[in-house]
């Protein structure tokens, strides 16, 4: 079976069985008769509230011996405004998933190195403390009782220590100062960035369960803000990422540091202006691995793999032969290989790097978005969230090849029983200057080809992001109502290959533009599209190059932009500057001012003609709140049609399930009016369900 068939089949999946591909269906067929489609006259049309209503798992653990998984369940209360955690265990062959930790719930869930606790941190008097409870059972005792709120942590191997970050603790007085008033920030001093900051250091706090805290000891006591860190196999020595300012647009300035905790010594292992992150210890002690798009500078590149001789000081890239985005990885046991989640092109799998020669295996070979969530000691087991574009997300674990699938959960039976999803296809086609551009078509369910449909063009943000074959509701609600999609992944997107990444360079606008003008030409002459019924929206950059694209074409019925930055010069000081600086513009607004002013939509607002929604939360601080604003101005004082919907408290990713609705609700209302004529009338909120909570069981 071709790539192009499991696309347009999305539940024909592949496992990569050490044997050859073998089709998943039958592992499928084992786990139940769940994933066979009804009849499509059976099901409904998807609804923004299906997509709200979402059950969404997270916090996945498999247990260090393999047996168990611990996951995290969070369900909308809608009355509340809020979603619900719940925390449950199942084992790994599958069954049913128990209650864990209870109401209190908690946050940063591990399990220790052997497997005797289940450690977590939860608020306690407004500061977040480490918890742990004991795996075969018993009540959750609090471990730390300390000043400040507890960040990232790590256990030693032996199980008798923990090493987390803190921030420095403030004095009473100053305290006291700050809750009346005195909260003036002097930006860009000391730990402050743009909002108050915080030194923080390494502390440890020795493991016992009894019936208090026990005291923390400070490891390291610097002007410092650590990221992230890691601890040697034989716990003597850490690896941490840290920076002596926190100015927001210069993270590359933070560098990996060695700590010798039996001296207290401290040298820096790294020296340049590149953005390392994520130090890992390989099992012999005597290396590192750590992520970073290049060893001196910060380029545009997808994040490599590097490997570092702790001694010498002697670094190597050792995963050049992968072009996707690298997730979480993973040291091998034996040290002689690291395990990694990728997305490649559309497709998320598992893979496993030789450290010496930087061969690449492709463990998992699916069709959809395999999100490699943890694995056992041994590696002989792994814990993963599978999804595709019409298979909503579920837990699942296999060997490490992807052999022996077992699935765990089945968060939203209504989904799969009920909605009639779209219909998906991996296209590509030729851009203006011959550049090969990929993109996911999405038409609505059962669709015959017959007349053309109308059209709605979504931009991802970034301009760094990628459109996956992953499970999208809002995908299946605009099939619902009729609409053909394109997600294209132009120039300026990850999980390709670094040409195509550093394809919009100082030419943010340019082709990109073209990019998603010649995919809308493809779908025009496909007979999908219809040219006089044209919608176009995007999020972010997604909003960003939607702004500019209105400016120069006059296709678009209707456009929906949102979180948009349509000033870049005004943009410099509140938001991020660095990739347009380094990257998308060049130089800055003193030093290229005509071409910061040319690449603004703001610049061209007057050849504005598609009327235009705007959306942003106002706690936005990625892309500022006033960035719309301007733009929404400029449109009306020229009697343009436009709205302009300020959602408070919301930050670049909205949080609050009422503003979720109304965004989405308000977008599809000003399309379907610009774009078919329409007054339409949204979905009636379904009253809430009383029904007791379930476990989630496997199928």
């Amino acid at each position: 079976m071709e790539s192009d068939d499991i696309m347009r089949s999305p539940r024909a999946l592949r496992y990569a069985f050490p044997g050859g591909l073998v089709p998943a269906l039958v592992a499928l067929a084992l786990v139940a008769g769940a994933l066979v489609p009804l009849a499509a006259q059976d099901r409904r049309a998807m609804t923004t509230d299906d997509g709200l209503d979402m059950v969404r798992l997270g916090d996945a653990m498999i247990s260090p011996d393999g047996s168990r998984v611990f996951f995290s369940r969070s369900e909308l209360d809608w009355e509340e405004n809020e979603r619900d955690e719940s925390y449950w265990m199942i084992s790994a062959e599958g069954g049913e998933a128990i209650p864990y930790i209870g109401e209190e719930g908690g946050s940063s869930f591990r399990f220790s190195p052997r497997g005797t606790y289940l450690s977590f941190t939860r608020s306690v008097d407004d500061h977040g403390q480490i918890f742990l409870m004991r795996t075969d059972g018993g009540e959750a005792i609090q471990l730390t009782d300390h000043e400040e709120s507890v960040g990232s942590y790590q256990w030693t191997e032996d199980e008798s220590r923990i090493f987390f970050v803190s921030d420095h603790p403030r004095p009473d007085s100053v305290e006291a100062e700050i809750e009346n008033g005195a909260d003036a920030i002097f930006v860009d001093e000391g730990p402050n960035g743009q909002r108050a900051g915080r030194w923080n250091d390494l502390w440890r706090v020795d493991v016992a369960m009894t019936d208090e805290p026990v005291e923390p000891v400070r490891v390291t006591e610097r002007e410092h803000q650590i990221g992230s860190f890691d601890l040697s196999p034989d716990a003597d020595r850490i690896v941490f990422t840290s920076r002596t300012e926190n100015r927001r647009n210069q993270g590359n300035r933070s560098e990996i540091h060695l700590l010798e905790l039996e001296s207290g010594a401290i040298r820096p292992l790294t020296d340049n202006e590149a953005p390392e992150g994520s130090p890992q210890w390989a099992p012999d002690g005597a290396r590192i691995a750590y992520s970073a798009p290049d060893d001196e500078s910060w380029e545009l590149r997808n994040d490599k793999i590097w490997v570092l001789d702790v001694a010498t000081g002697d670094h190597r890239l050792v995963s050049e032969t992968y072009t996707g985005n690298i997730g979480d990885w993973w040291w091998s046991p034996e040290g002689d290989a690291i395990v990694f989640g990728g997305t490649h092109r559309t497709d998320r799998n598992a893979y496993r790097l030789d450290v010496a020669s930087g061969a690449l295996e492709q463990l998992t070979d699916r069709a959809g978005a395999l999100s490699l969530e943890d694995l056992s000691a041994d590696h002989g087991r792994m814990v993963f969230t599978f999804e595709d574009h019409d298979t909503p997300p579920d837990l699942w674990t296999a060997s490490l090849d992807g052999s022996n699938p077992t699935r765990l959960t089945r968060a939203n039976p209504t989904l799969e029983d009920e909605i009639a999803f779209g219909d998906a296809e991996v296209v590509t086609w030729e851009s203006r200057d011959g550049t090969e551009i990929e993109g996911i078509l999405v038409t609505p369910g059962g669709w015959d080809g017959g007349e053309p449909l109308p059209f709605l063009l979504h931009i991802h943000g970034g301009p760094a992001g990628v459109y996956t074959n992953s499970f999208s509701p809002a995908r299946h609600v605009w099939s619902g109502l009729g609409y053909a999609q394109l997600f294209p992944n132009v120039r300026g997107s990850s999980a390709y290959d670094d040409e195509l990444l550093r394809g919009n360079m100082e030419d943010i606008g340019g082709g990109d533009f073209e990019d998603l003008m010649t995919g809308v030409d493809m779908a025009v002459e496909r007979g999908v599209a219809d040219e006089e019924r044209l919608a176009v929206r995007g999020w972010s950059y997604g909003g960003i190059l939607g702004g500019w694209t209105i400016t120069q074409t006059d296709r678009f019925q209707a456009a929906s932009l949102g979180a948009m930055v349509s000033d870049w010069t005004s943009e410099y000081g509140p938001g991020f500057n660095f990739d347009v600086r380094r990257w998308y513009i060049g130089g800055t607004p003193w030093e290229n001012a005509e071409r910061w002013r040319e690449m603004s939509p703001l610049t061209h607002v007057d050849d504005v003609t598609t009327p235009t929604l705007l959306l942003h939360g106002m706690e936005d601080r990625t892309d500022t709140e006033p960035q719309s604003m301007m733009f929404f101005k400029a449109l009306l004082d020229q009697g343009k049609t436009t709205r302009y919907i300020r959602f408070p408290r919301e930050p670049h990713g909205f949080r609050e399930p009422r503003h979720q609705r109304t965004r989405d609700i308000e977008e599809i209302r000003w399309i379907q009016q610009h774009t078919l004529g329409l007054d339409w009338d949204p979905w009636t909120r379904p009253a809430e369900d009383e029904s007791e909570e379930t476990a989630p069981v496997s199928p």
